[in-house]
């Protein structure tokens, strides 16, 4: 019995979609991180990427259970003393919508070479436009 290991021509990548309207961010940015790093395929190699693309459209109108809203804060440093800011997630989805799903799948990743750019794969939009539609965008199932 041998054991199976994906090459790089093997590797057949999917576009997926996601519509976040009021899903909460935690359970979404986990499907989307599994996607991503192609833990939902049997060909699944932690060493290889075999992730898909996967387009997140209305994150404006995710879902920040109870008191996240006011209570979550987001934190910025520019590098200079006294440089850190903290921002409030109401503010940060007004101001960047993209940054609370992003910030979220990023920090269900591993830290190293291969997320840094399994992340680059991650197209979050804000309304339901977006440009992907020639790639044959499929539909992520949620177990939500």
């Amino acid at each position: 019995m041998k054991t199976f290991m994906p090459k790089e021509a093997d590797i057949k990548r999917d576009w997926l979609i996601v519509d976040a309207t009021d899903k909460p961010v935690g359970r979404v940015a986990v499907a989307i991180a599994d996607a991503l790093r192609g833990r939902d395929k049997p060909t699944y190699t932690p060493h290889v990427d075999t992730g898909a693309f996967v387009v997140v459209i209305n994150c404006e109108k995710i879902k920040l259970t109870g008191n996240k809203e006011e209570n979550k804060i987001y934190q910025d440093y520019s590098g200079y003393s006294s440089g850190r800011t903290e921002t409030k997630a109401k503010e940060i989805r007004e101001k960047n919508p993209e940054r609370i799903i992003t910030q979220a799948v990023k920090g269900m990743l591993p830290v190293n070479r291969q997320s840094r750019q399994t992340l680059k794969r991650l197209k979050v939009y804000v309304g339901s436009e977006h440009p992907h539609a020639a790639q044959q965008v499929k539909e992520l199932a949620l177990n939500i």
